[in-house]
């Protein structure tokens, strides 16, 4: 046999088992894809087959920042219950909110958070990432700094940097404004003096701090990570990061833990901001020095973001439904004579405001997906389906408030559906729960709730606001775990009350 013939022999032979090689791994791939369609536990729950067998139709579109959309149209398609991954499903119903993320009840051990989505790497433990005992501990530290009694204390910071808002957009009064901005301004400031004692000051320049900068930078990021982190790739990917940054980006990024430290080390008690309170009740089982740093960047980008957009959606809204915001507008300067009468408990009394950001809470979501949870041992049913163990369940904030099993007229803008009206009866408010619920709900948000009420009441106290032509496609937005925001360009003009124009 001559070289040719060896040669053609084997690429025969090597043909023939790449062939089979081929022909095993389709095998596979397709005994695979019949299992989690038609055998699976889960095959009996309502869904895309595709979806069933494959997590790339989920990859792609969270990456894409078109997620949320497409959830919406599966839930439309096929119910209060989808299957969207091999693993993950989806509700958007009351009963799977007091399930999911309710406390403990009926003996089933509780919902464990799905770490694909929270822990991407960081050691240090807080308040979102941490397992059960260790929540526990951290919440317990950090309840004092919100209690009721506390949220008096804060009125003060709150009044300090709603004043500074105010008089800063009436240097601006007449000029097209970035509200988007304007709102992140005044929140970060807000957290940054409640957990560092210093604002970014961010009011004071008219522009983004660099820390606050990267924050926000990093939320579209983010969806790529959960990506990486669902096939299990993280710590690969944390080894190829390298070891040396920049400076500049370096000295940005722990500018948060520069500050912290510097505010714990002069263990002040008396100011009133969280820290404060973490020293005041430090009782040597509370939280160490990492944490209570890891904590306080996290309640500085949550606090900060999350009211900002609830604060642009809302006001997007209003300007984009005249007849609502005519109706707050009068409710607002029917009630107070002048800004010093503007306090939080009297806000608290603002019937229609409280229906407007109800509102905005519903249509706008500043959490819009779904924070994920893992079936505990032994399953759980849940609508009717049987949900074994280590099961990826959620229920999406922005498709349940958004479908209308749950509202109807659920795209309109209609804060009367909180006050009674008939009309709206039907409507499930079980389900609004933006600030989740159970022994993890949001530790702010009493005063995210003051925040967002006080800061509203004296804007439209003292502007009159016009929504420009560029931003009138505002709200068609990719999400991207968080809304990405474009800017909202609006034309604001000072209430002339009597003959003076207030200043």
């Amino acid at each position: 046999m001559d070289l040719s013939q060896i040669e053609l022999a084997f690429i025969l032979a090597f043909n023939n088992k790449l062939a089979c090689l081929l022909a095993i791994l389709v095998f596979y791939l397709l005994i695979t894809a019949i299992y989690y369609a038609y055998i699976h536990p889960l095959a009996k729950v309502p869904g895309p087959k595709l979806y069933a067998v494959t997590q790339i139709p989920y990859f792609y579109h969270i990456t894409q920042g078109s997620w949320l959309d497409k959830l919406n149209k599966l839930h439309d398609q096929y119910g209060p219950v989808v299957r969207f991954a091999p693993n993950d499903i989806s509700f958007i119903t009351a009963n799977a909110v007091k399930i999911i993320y309710g406390s403990k009840a009926g003996g089933f051990a509780p919902f464990d958070k799905d770490l694909r989505m929270y822990r991407h790497g960081n050691p240090v433990k807080d308040i979102v990432t941490a397992g059960h005992e260790d929540h526990k501990r951290i919440r317990r530290h950090l309840a004092y700094a919100f209690s009721i009694k506390a949220l008096r204390d804060h009125e003060s910071i709150l009044n300090q940097y709603a004043d500074k808002f105010i008089s800063k957009l009436c240097q601006r009064a007449g000029t097209d404004v970035d509200m988007v901005a304007w709102f992140n301004y005044v929140t970060f400031d807000v957290m940054g003096h409640l957990s560092l004692g210093q604002p970014f000051g961010c009011i004071d320049t008219g522009h983004y701090h660099p820390w606050i900068t990267l924050i926000l930078s990093s939320l579209k990021a983010f969806s790529f990570i959960t990506v990486i982190a669902r096939l299990g790739f993280v710590q690969w990917i944390l080894w190829l990061i390298p070891t040396h940054q920049d400076e500049t980006l370096k000295n940005d990024l722990q500018f948060v833990d520069r500050a912290a430290s510097t505010r714990l080390n002069t263990g002040d008690t008396k100011s009133p901001d969280i820290m404060s309170y973490i020293l005041r009740h430090d009782d040597g089982k509370g939280m160490s020095k990492a944490e209570i740093l890891e904590n306080a960047s996290l309640l500085i980008a949550a606090g900060g973001e999350t009211t900002a957009s609830l604060l642009s959606g809302t006001t997007y809204y209003l300007l984009t439904n005249p007849d609502k915001y005519k109706t707050l507008v009068d409710e607002i300067r029917s009630t107070f004579t002048s800004e010093d009468e503007i306090t939080l408990p009297r806000v608290n009394q603002l019937q229609y405001l409280l229906a407007v950001l109800n509102e905005g809470l519903r249509i706008y979501p500043p959490s819009a997906t779904g924070l994920a949870r893992i079936t505990p041992p032994g399953g759980k049913s849940i609508e009717g389906y049987w949900i074994p163990e280590n099961t990826s369940v959620s229920v999406p904030h922005q498709s349940a408030y958004l479908s209308a099993y749950n509202f109807k007229d659920p795209r309109q803008f209609i804060p009367e559906r909180w006050l009674g009206d008939t009309k709206y009866a039907s409507d499930n408010r079980d389900v609004l729960q933006p600030f989740s619920t159970g022994p993890r709900d949001c530790i702010g948000k009493s005063f995210a709730y003051a925040e967002m009420r006080l800061l509203l009441t004296r804007l439209l106290w003292r502007f009159d606001l016009e929504l420009l032509p560029q931003s009138k496609d505002w709200i068609v937005q990719k999400v991207y775990f968080l809304h990405e925001k474009p800017e909202m360009h609006v034309r604001m003009t000072e209430v002339v009350r009597g003959s003076l124009e207030i200043s």
